[in-house]
């Protein structure tokens, strides 16, 4: 199983962001996909999640900033992050959660958001 994160980079506040993940190994229809991120010395925390219905949920801090979606044809998963604040700088990682069995990870992209 092999989930490449990609998309990070440097970029003034307010600005956006798109992170991809894509997924092998996997069914990749089956799997709910997430996003997390650890900022550091801080834990790590969900940012947004989609079910394989296309149902999403959102961290409080990011809603109406950042959007979830996948193509299940590519099995890849995308964060569009828009009106970047610089306490959204950190390391971001996806995460494949199939049905009845454990999560697969990622390795992490790095955003950075200058004030």
């Amino acid at each position: 199983v092999q989930l490449q994160a990609s998309g990070g980079g440097y970029v003034q506040a307010g600005g956006y962001l798109r992170l991809s993940c894509a997924a092998s190994g996997i069914v990749f229809s089956r799997n709910i996909m997430r996003w997390f991120r650890q900022a550091p010395g801080k834990q790590r925390e969900s940012v947004a999640s989609i079910g394989i219905g296309g149902g999403t949920t959102y961290v409080e801090s990011v809603k109406g900033r950042f959007s979830i979606f996948r193509d299940n044809p590519k099995n890849t998963v995308y964060l569009q992050m828009n009106s970047l604040k610089p306490e959204d700088t950190a390391v971001y990682y996806c995460s494949a959660l199939p049905p009845n069995f454990s999560a697969y990870w990622g390795q992490g992209t790095e955003v950075t958001v200058s004030s």
